[in-house]
């Protein structure tokens, strides 16, 4: 099915046609009478209006058999290509797409705005209870979805989507993913996301790119694709019930962070070695639990190096990346504590 916007620009190419023969027209008519009927130019150019209108007017000089000959064709080709326009444009009028030109004008030059996003591809139920926790998040993003229903949906909701097939690379550089933090592929089709992680990668090898997939060997060939992670939601959620049989209370905890109405937050801080006053300290120096009250639950080194449960003499290296947890009030304390750092964009 066609999208909103192919309909539009296939309505706005038929009237720039009808224009455009509509233009020939009268350029042929005006040249017709002033050239071979030999009449001067401003009663040739009055008589092929009256012509192609049909207002029935009487001819302006008298005519041959030739001349009404070519009348006549003129009136017919008029009347075919008037009656296009006409119906062209009703059908524009009515369809609304007039309005929807305008909204994708604006839509395209809030899209072309963006930087450091995030982009989401596919609006199903992972895709949108992605884009709802990005919401909550304040994150900025975009939808792509090749459904018509399923953007207006996310329209209806207040986000920024796109009806396009994200699997072509031209429906990602309309995205900005050149510009995009991270990039994630929610289609329910594993094909799909293996396209989708393949052009973005191409596109932009810095982006971050997660993919759904639904299976273990569609894990494997999107991890070959260059996707940065990849999470089945069937084998994610059979883990979480596993573990919220065995361990119920650990995952009531978890819980507790992830939910939307948490009262506990994780968060990432990178540590740039020029700006932040506690880089080449100690944990215990810093001392970023007793003036914040935050936990950092670890510690990612330049290297890719996990260091879980740092202790008090673990050293704050340059370029650290501190997963913290705590509320939100002390997130914010540890934020300003390493001013004028802000938490990450790079992240997950």
């Amino acid at each position: 099915m066609d999208s909103v916007e192919q309909k539009y620009r296939r309505i706005r190419k038929d009237l720039q046609r009808g224009g455009f023969a509509l233009t020939l027209l009268f350029v042929a008519g005006t040249l017709w009478y002033a050239l071979v009927e030999r009449w001067h130019w401003l009663d040739a150019v009055y008589m092929t209006v009256i012509t192609l209108t049909t207002v029935g007017y009487g001819e302006t000089q008298s005519l041959g058999d030739r001349g009404r000959i070519f009348t006549i064709a003129l009136i017919l080709a008029g009347v075919v290509t008037i009656g296009y326009i006409v119906n062209r444009f009703t059908e524009a009028l009515i369809e609304g797409y007039f309005v929807e030109g305008r909204r994708l004008r604006q839509q395209r030059k809030l899209v072309e705005s963006l930087a450091d996003h995030f982009i989401i591809c596919g609006f199903g139920r992972i895709g949108r209870q992605i884009a709802t926790e990005f919401a909550a998040e304040g994150t900025t993003f975009v939808i792509a979805d090749a459904s018509i229903e399923q953007v207006k949906i996310a329209q209806d909701e207040g986000y920024n989507a796109v009806q396009a097939d994200a699997t072509l690379d031209e429906t990602l550089l309309k995205l900005g993913v050149e510009k995009a933090v991270c990039l994630v592929a929610a289609l329910p089709s594993d094909a799909e996301n293996l396209y989708i992680i393949l052009s973005a990668k191409t596109l932009n090898p810095k982006i971050r790119a997660i993919a759904r997939a639904s299976n273990e060997e569609a894990v494997l060939k999107l991890q070959r694709a260059g996707a940065d992670k990849v999470i089945s939601p069937y084998i994610t959620g059979a883990k979480r019930m596993a573990a919220a049989a065995l361990r119920p209370q650990v995952m009531d905890f978890m819980d507790g962070i992830v939910a939307n109405d948490r009262s506990f937050y994780m968060e990432e801080f990178l540590i740039d070695g020029a700006t932040c006053p506690v880089a080449g300290l100690s944990l215990r120096a810093a001392r970023l639990r007793s003036q914040s009250g935050s936990l950092v639950l670890a510690i990612r080194r330049r290297d890719g190096h996990l260091i879980v449960g740092p202790t008090g003499e673990t050293i704050v290296m340059a370029q650290d990346m501190l997963i913290c947890m705590g509320t939100a009030d002390q997130l914010r304390v540890l934020n300003q504590l390493l001013a004028p750092l802000t938490p990450s964009s790079d992240r997950g």
